[in-house]
């Protein structure tokens, strides 16, 4: 651990603190409580994290459990942090760095280190000592009962230029945030939250296996230069399993992009280990949805993972809410980039005030080949919006053993649509229903399906040219296949059609795309269906 001491509110402090952003009030009034300056580097914190794994893991909570567990919902809610404590709100960045306090539902104590350069050489670090003083909040809250050095719970990045568009105070918005475990999220160009992104992802729905949650515990931030639009921060993870250091390079620009610089060294043997993965919530869209479930016609933060291959092949996999927890494999090498979509963009699908609509994909883009392995998509069941069900990773081929090391290099996109779209037409919709043909005896065990697609290539069909269906499927047999225009007038929209006769409830993993002269016109549609008779998502 590095060495932490009570700051003394001399001069040279003052001036150190306020050359790092400090609201000069409360640097003046000698509130600040800051540790010992300590030797900082991305090296050193890659060797800090190397040798910390050849030990058994120690959380290091010492923070008392039973005052957290006071800190509810409700009392947490009424905790803000006082931005005149707010570092780099008059330094020489534009994004005023504010921190979450802890509570029952975030217990790790969380370190927050200021760097006095850039920590790519050495420099030096110092600890912002965690003071209620810090928070606005009620005189009886029970975070008064916290001791002083307790740590923080996150940390995140305020905005003026968003408060300026919408014409609020800076105070209430920012752009990123790191709340719990190694969870993180950004704003998109349509300036909302949506789905989450995690440091690392340990065992997820692995049969006879707890899912790990490791802990960002330690972060560093770099100044930023003036006016710049990017901020840099440092962070140490550790779990049972694992511990690692990481370097985000967060740029603000239309929407937000993280360059992550990686190191990972593992404790133990792995099962599952999910690299650059990301979370969201998927309940029901237009393809399925239980009678009465909910009065919105969808919930969802994302509707579909989108997969570039190493082949240079588009892929669109539409979410489900599968009645159990299903782990699907897409194997791939030379991975181009994956992420999780919001492509629906239109309120009158969602009718919610919470802006569905607007909430941003994320896109994972490899920095280097990662070699052979596969992005994995796991679907848990959920009867409410409250629970983040849908994860999305990188799994590599070689199996994770204790003693492994990781050095991966990545970018984040956050934003309303792919980086990198294809210039196929791509997947706008899918949608189930009864199989067979209007006016005549429905069949049993049979699902009829509409896959829409969009996009330039479609346009550019010759008048009366119909687009063949290319559709396979791991099992069942398919009847009345064919495309057609969807009837809307707008150009270059189509879709293909086709029943599925299938028994028995496996699951069942389709494939389609259209194509004309042998050229594909589209991405590729892959879809799991789970025919299950009973089933309250199917009817």
């Amino acid at each position: 651990m590095l060495n932490r001491r009570r700051f003394l509110a001399s001069a040279s402090a003052a001036a150190a603190l306020a050359a790092l952003g400090i609201a000069p009030e409360a640097v003046a009034a000698g509130r600040i409580k800051m540790g010992s300056s300590e030797k900082f580097s991305f090296d050193t914190l890659i060797a800090r994290a190397r040798d910390m794994a050849k030990t058994p893991y120690n959380p290091h909570n010492k923070v008392p459990r039973d005052i957290l567990d006071q800190i509810d919902y409700e009392a947490h809610g009424k905790i803000r942090f006082n931005t005149d404590y707010a570092p780099f709100v008059d330094g020489p960045g534009q994004f005023p760095l504010t921190f979450f306090h802890l509570g029952k539902f975030f217990l790790i104590p969380v370190h927050m280190y200021l760097l006095d350069g850039p920590g790519s050489a050495p420099t030096r670090a110092r600890e912002i000592l965690y003071n209620d003083n810090y928070f606005d909040m009620p005189a009886d809250s029970p975070a008064h009962k916290l001791p002083a050095g307790s740590g923080f719970a996150g940390f995140r990045f305020q905005e003026s230029r968003l408060a300026d568009q919408q014409k609020k105070d800076w105070r209430n918005n920012d752009w990123v945030a790191f709340l719990g475990a190694s969870y993180f999220r950004a704003i998109g160009d349509l300036y909302q939250y949506g789905l989450s992104a995690r440091g690392i992802a340990i065992d997820v729905a692995e049969a006879g296996k707890k899912e790990e949650f490791p802990d960002f515990t330690h972060f560093f931030f770099e100044p930023s230069a003036p006016d710049s639009d990017t901020v840099v921060v440092y962070a140490l993870l550790e779990g049972p399993s694992v511990t690692g250091a990481y370097r985000f390079t967060m740029r603000r620009a239309e929407g937000v992009t993280m360059e992550i610089d990686k190191s990972l060294f593992l404790r133990r043997d792995v099962a599952r280990l999910g690299l650059a993965p990301a979370t969201s919530m998927y309940w029901f869209s237009e393809t399925v949805k239980g009678t009465g479930v909910d009065w919105r016609p969808e919930v969802h933060d994302s509707d579909g993972l989108a997969i570039w291959n190493g082949n240079g092949e588009h892929i669109w996999r539409p979410l489900n809410n599968p009645p159990h927890t299903t782990a699907s494999a897409f194997a791939d090498s030379g991975l181009r980039g994956f992420g999780l979509s919001q492509r629906d963009r239109d309120f009158d699908h969602y009718q919610d005030g919470v802006m569905y609509q607007r909430r941003p994909g994320l896109w994972v883009e490899p920095l280097e080949n990662w070699g052979d392995g596969a992005v994995q998509l796991i679907e848990i069941n959920t009867d409410d919006e409250i629970h983040d069900n849908i994860v999305a990773m990188w799994v590599p081929k070689a199996v994770a053993t204790a003693g492994s090391n990781y050095r991966l290099r990545y970018r984040l996109y956050w934003q309303q649509d792919e980086p990198f779209p294809s210039p196929l037409a791509r997947c706008v919709a899918t949608r189930l229903g009864n199989g067979g043909q209007p006016g005549q005896p429905r069949p049993p065990n049979v699902r009829k399906f509409v896959v829409e697609f969009k996009g330039a290539p479609l346009e550019k069909l010759p008048f009366g040219t119909k687009p063949e269906v290319v559709l396979n499927t791991s099992r069942g047999s398919f009847s009345y296949i064919f495309a057609e225009p969807v009837p809307n007038g707008i150009a270059g929209h189509w879709r293909a059609q086709f029943d599925l006769a299938v028994d028995g409830e496996e699951p069942v993993d389709m494939r389609l795309f259209l194509r004309d002269k042998g050229e594909a016109l589209t991405e590729t549609w892959l879809f799991q269906y789970h025919p299950f008779k009973t089933s309250p998502v199917y009817g």
